[in-house]
């Protein structure tokens, strides 16, 4: 069921389906399929013996949910399945059964996750998108076939958003989660935190590649990049504030050469002024993620990048993500008049959890270790459209086209007018 399956063939099978034993159980699941653009339709009644009975004639989805709850022995159920299920199928199951020796049994049949009833909609979130990742994540059915890299830059539209805070965790959920090699390129030099956010010594490693540019090889990145896991390794700095930056960018480019021969997943911590110094940065990029905030600087300043993005970067895949992002009433502007202003959805949204932010900062650990669901579900999520886009090209994520800058910035200061005072005599 959780075997690795050619990509090619899955083009045809639905994202989705499920098959439970009561309303409940159905009622729950709904919404959280809409949230994730799956269809309600493929949510069925029946249980895992009408599971078994469909997907023995028909195709099966990437994600299947099972209720084992009229069961009588889930086991040799379960290994019944596994015989109509499709290779490459992710199968979520739940029960009424609290045994830890039939949650091992069943992990080992194949199944991802197995939750206990009655459950939350939290819970329900987590374990899709730890599917998710699992399906974006590498194929080991074909051991000599090199995974594509995957060029991600992260742009903060303003300083502060947190931008650096998500470019870390995409990092390290590439590593840790997915399997990759991969490389954090921190490129604010005297100010950035990404050694620092995963309570590591920077070195002089970029310091000394924007100094001598022809030193960059394969053996300098062995040697400059700190490693912060088997997986992830970082190369950043922090040079004398009064050392200022000089370079024609020559270096940068030839680091992002370097790293995609060594590594599986580069992601670029990238300051705006570093875009506007260095647009060439994004060329090669195959996602951009760019940090918003629901303020109206972050508005305007949104606005101008993605139409720079649209002129300067076509083939890179932009996913926009709301940073910290404050409960209901707290907001400077709506998520609506913000989409409207920059004519496009916003595609992920992160809370405001400033004591999560703490305690990462004080264990030195990125947000996507020590977060919530609330929090790591987004996030996650992001990843999971990263590696897609290798596959999926520039358009994998769902956005209005954006218009001319002159359009969008009309829309901005249309937002700033004062609204026309009603005569109360009137009518």
């Amino acid at each position: 069921m959780n075997a690795p399956f050619n990509p090619r063939g899955s083009a045809l099978r639905d994202p989705f389906t499920a098959f439970v034993c009561d309303d409940a159980t159905s009622e729950m699941l709904r919404p959280i399929a809409v949230e994730h653009g799956w269809a309600p339709e493929k949510i069925n009644k029946g249980g895992l013996r009408n599971a078994v009975q469909t997907l023995s004639v028909s195709a099966s989805p990437h994600i299947l949910f099972v209720d084992l709850s009229e069961s009588g022995d889930p086991l040799n159920d379960i290994n019944a399945l596994a015989e109509v299920c499709e290779p490459g199928t992710v199968v979520i199951a739940a029960g009424q059964v609290n045994d830890v020796r039939l949650f091992r049994d069943l992990v080992s049949s194949g199944i991802q996750d197995y939750l206990l009833k009655p459950f939350t909609a939290d819970q329900l979130r987590e374990v899709f998108a730890n599917a998710q990742m699992t399906i974006a994540g590498p194929r080991s059915s074909d051991p000599a076939t090199e995974r594509p890299h995957v060029m991600t830059a992260v742009i903060g539209v303003r300083g502060g958003v947190g931008a650096s805070t998500i470019a870390t965790s995409i990092a390290w959920l590439l590593g840790d989660k997915s399997g990759r090699t991969t490389a954090l390129l921190d490129l604010d030099i005297h100010f950035g935190t990404g050694a620092l956010a995963l309570d590591l010594e920077p070195g002089r490693g970029l310091t000394d590649a924007i100094e001598n540019p022809s030193r960059i090889d394969g053996l300098f990145i062995e040697r400059a990049m700190v490693r912060a896991n088997d997986k992830l390794s970082v190369l950043s700095a922090e040079a004398p504030i009064n050392t200022p930056l000089v370079t024609d960018g020559a270096a940068f480019h030839q680091l992002q050469e370097e790293m995609r021969g060594a590594f599986e997943s580069t992601v670029i911590d990238l300051p705006r002024a570093m875009l506007i110094q260095y647009p060439h940065l994004v060329h090669d990029a195959h996602v951009t993620v760019v940090v918003v905030e629901l303020t109206l600087a972050a508005t305007r300043d949104a606005i101008r990048i993605l139409s720079w993005l649209k002129a300067n970067a076509p083939t890179s895949k932009v996913i926009v993500v709301a940073n910290r992002v404050p409960a209901a009433g707290a907001l400077e502007i709506t998520k609506k008049d913000f989409e409207t202003s920059i004519e496009r959805a916003i595609d992920f949204f992160i809370p405001e959890e400033p004591k999560l932010l703490a305690q990462a900062a004080k264990l030195g650990k990125p947000l996507a270790e020590v977060g919530n669901t609330k929090v790591t579900q987004p996030l996650i999520q992001i990843s999971a459209a990263i590696l897609g886009s290798v596959e999926d090209g520039p358009d994998a994520v769902t956005s209005k086209s954006a218009a001319a800058t002159k359009s969008l910035m009309g829309n901005l200061k249309s937002m700033m007018k004062p609204k026309p005072k009603i005569d109360k005599k009137q009518g």
